[in-house]
């Protein structure tokens, strides 16, 4: 391997090297320094005059005298069922106390696309624990699903939430998780590793964390990093593999860095004009192969900058994936927790996921009244704001109750409270007891005559205990006196 003494430039994380023989782009590079230190790179530029090497270290204390050596080879990442229970950096490299990991093979963490052909359909219910995604956003084995935050609302709490519960129904493969975080800060990681050692989630997951203070270079390797070894859990060990990439605004953020330090022509907002390609190559790593027994899902996590949705980067990640699931301040000011919005939320391939075989025959048609009686309700309270609640009909003031009723009984749940989708669906059903027949429109009677009298008799055998526990309460009082 020849060594280069023709560096010309330095800007940023990147070093600008001359008249080197022909080099591959994504090569690993070593950079020594003259008092002995050693720098890694890859090439992110190549041209017959110059290569663009960018540095992951940083290039602080590199100057002309430095050496540069071409490695000939790609950035790979050793992988093995041993990364099952551990916590890496954003480089891939153990940051547990436990031992290196002795590797089964090393994987290029670009990745190969998966054929259109070979690919596999959606098709299995992954059960969250969470109403507002199971019910009426449902998230299908195989999926990229994205969550559309703002900052402040607790989409990691919700990520971590996912990470714990989720679960495949009825397949008898091993479940995982790989959790990915870029651009956090320590206080974020410390919380990460403590929730994930605290309720044994970290048993059956793998954990990257990429720190604010690490370089921008290596946020855009933390996510290949992450995809390799699902791709490896699940085409090879036939595991269901459930990837959760927080925050993917953070990861656009470093693309824009590297992209001015290039001094390249930025498309909207400053960002680069391939950044559709750049997240295109990452999500479409989820999916399912012909044959295969393992599955590849995706919850990336990103932060709508000014609660932007049109901002580019939910703009672009909403054209490449199948839905998306949005939060709401407006539910967070309430004190709602999860404050998912289910109106603009969508997932493009639940009907695929759900029915009589996969999780019950009355879950799409539930689905459909939840979203209209809500609807229904959240435009009422326009009215009332102009007219007063006094001017509704009584049909009004229930589809009005109906509305708040789903925000504090439908959507509002524990941090650690994981429902059922029999849960979810029973708890639908007793709230459209308070609906009149005419407004369950969208459920056929004979769906109704199955479910709504089971969801009375249950409300019924409620009220009585209930009032057995009242009774019992004042009894108790009165022999104290």
């Amino acid at each position: 391997m020849r060594e280069y003494k023709t560096i010309s430039r330095i800007a940023g994380p990147l070093v600008f090297v001359q008249k080197t023989e022909p080099v591959g782009y994504g090569e690993l590079v070593k950079i020594l320094l003259p008092d002995g230190q050693e720098k890694n790179g890859q090439v992110l530029d190549t041209a017959e005059e110059i290569v663009v090497v960018q540095v992951f270290e940083g290039t602080t204390g590199i100057d002309r005298a430095s050496r540069v050596k071409f490695l000939g080879e790609n950035i790979k990442i050793g992988v093995s069922e041993e990364m099952l229970g551990r916590i890496f950096n954003g480089a891939g490299a153990p940051i547990d106390q436990g031992p290196e990991i002795i590797p089964e093979k090393k994987i290029d963490i670009i990745g190969a696309a998966i054929n259109p052909y070979s690919r596999g359909q959606p098709a299995n219910f992954i059960q969250t624990g969470i109403s507002t995604i199971d019910a009426t956003n449902t998230l299908v084995r195989g999926q990229k699903l994205p969550i559309f935050s703002g900052s402040g609302l607790p989409h990691n709490e919700i990520a971590l939430q996912i990470a714990r519960q989720a679960k495949v129904i009825g397949q008898k493969e091993k479940f995982v998780v790989i959790f990915a975080a870029m651009g956090i800060t320590n206080e974020e990681a410390q919380y990460f590793m403590r929730d994930f050692e605290q309720t044994g989630a970290l048993q059956r997951s793998i954990v990257f964390l990429n720190l604010a203070d690490d370089p921008a270079v290596e946020r855009l390797v933390t996510p290949r990093m992450a995809l390799t070894a699902a791709e490896f859990l699940a085409f090879e060990k036939d595991m269901h593999v459930l990837v959760i990439l927080t925050d993917m605004t953070n990861y656009c953020e470093s693309l824009r860095e590297i992209g001015a330090a290039r001094e390249e022509v930025p498309g909207r907002r400053g960002y680069p004009g391939y950044m559709y390609t750049d997240l295109a190559q990452i999500y479409e790593r989820a999916g399912m192969i012909k044959g295969k027994k393992g599955s590849i899902t995706q919850i990336p996590v990103l932060t709508m900058i000014g609660d932007d949705i049109t901002h580019p980067i939910p703009d672009l990640s909403g054209y490449i994936t199948e839905g998306q699931i949005v939060l709401s301040r407006e539910l967070h000011m309430k004190g709602i927790y999860p404050p998912i919005d289910v109106l603009p939320s969508l997932s493009r391939l639940m009907n695929l996921g759900i029915g009589a075989e996969k999780t019950r025959d009355d879950h799409k048609q539930v689905s459909d009244q939840l979203y209209a009686g809500y609807a229904e309700g959240r435009d009422l309270r326009g009215l009332v704001a102009v007219v007063g609640e006094e001017a509704l009909s009584e049909r009004d003031k229930k589809i009005l109750k109906f509305a708040e009723s789903f925000e504090k009984t439908f959507v509002r749940q524990g941090k650690k409270e994981d429902r059922s989708i029999l849960d979810t669906l029973e708890i639908a059903w007793k709230m459209f007891t308070s609906l009149e027949d005419r407004d369950l429109g969208r459920i056929a009677p004979a769906i109704k005559e199955k479910y709504l009298q089971k969801a009375v008799e249950s409300l019924g055998r409620e009220q009585k205990a209930k009032e057995n526990v009242e009774r019992l309460s004042a009894e108790i009082k009165g022999k104290k006196k």
